[in-house]
C-alpha cells in the first residue's frame, strides 16, 4: 500500500509521518476551535480587567459574518461527528450511531481508534485532509502557533455532596467565561473570578 497523502510506501492508508500528524491534529482541534470562538466574538473584558464594559453601539456588526459562517465550533463539531459516525459504521455495522458528544469527545474517540482507522478504514485519506483543512481554517483566525491554555488554579465550586471540586482550571488567553470540566460550574461574572482568585492556595513568602 501507499500513503494516500504522499504516496510513499506504507503499511496502511497513511505513512507513519502522516498518521502521527493526524493524531496530533485530532488533539489540537478542540483547543483551536475554543480559541476561534474567543476571537470571533467581541470580548467584553479581559483577565486583567474583569469588569464588563458596554460595547459601542452602531449598525455595523463587529463580527466578520462570512468567516463566522464557515469557521466556527459548530461546523467543526458537525464535520468531526460525521467522521466518527462513519468510522463506527464501518468498524461496527451492528452498532447504533454514537450518542451526541462535543468536538473534544469525537476527536478523542477518533484518536483512540486511529490505529484501526489507518490500517483498515478506506476513508482515512479524506479524513486526514479534512482535519488538516479544519486546522488550517482555524489558524487563519487564531494565528500560528495557536495560544495554549494557561493554568489559573483549582475549581472552588462546592459540589452536591458539600465538597470543594478542586479540579484544575485552565483558560485560553483573553477567555473570560469557562466551565469546569469536572463539575460543570461556570465562571462568568466578576464575582466568580474574584472568588476563584481569593481561594487559591497562596505560595509561601
Amino acid at each position: 500500500m501507499t500513503c494516500e497523502l504522499c504516496h510513499e510506501t506504507a503499511t496502511g492508508y497513511l505513512c507513519v509521518r502522516h498518521a502521527q500528524q493526524l493524531a496530533h491534529r485530532l488533539g489540537e482541534l478542540p483547543v483551536l476551535y475554543a480559541e476561534v470562538g474567543e476571537c470571533l466574538v467581541p470580548r467584553r473584558s479581559s483577565w486583567g480587567n474583569i469588569v464588563a464594559t458596554r460595547a459601542a453601539a452602531g449598525p455595523r456588526s463587529p463580527i466578520d459574518e462570512d468567516v463566522l459562517d464557515t469557521v466556527n465550533l459548530a461546523r467543526a463539531s458537525e464535520v468531526m461527528r460525521s467522521w466518527r459516525i462513519d468510522v463506527q459504521r464501518v468498524r461496527w455495522p451492528q452498532h447504533a450511531a454514537p450518542a451526541p458528544a462535543d468536538l473534544a469527545a469525537d476527536c478523542r474517540w477518533l484518536a483512540m481508534e486511529l490505529s484501526w482507522v489507518v490500517a483498515s478504514y478506506p476513508g482515512t485519506g479524506d479524513l486526514a485532509r479534512e482535519v488538516q483543512e479544519l486546522e488550517r481554517q482555524a489558524r487563519t483566525i487564531v494565528g500560528d502557533p495557536a495560544p495554549r491554555p494557561q493554568r489559573i488554579g483549582t475549581c472552588v465550586a462546592v459540589t452536591g455532596d458539600g465538597a470543594v471540586c478542586g479540579a484544575v482550571i485552565s483558560r485560553l488567553p483573553g477567555q473570560t467565561r469557562l466551565a469546569c470540566r469536572w463539575c460543570g460550574y461556570v465562571y462568568a461574572t466578576e464575582q466568580d473570578w474574584l472568588l476563584l482568585l481569593h481561594f487559591q492556595t497562596k505560595e509561601p513568602a
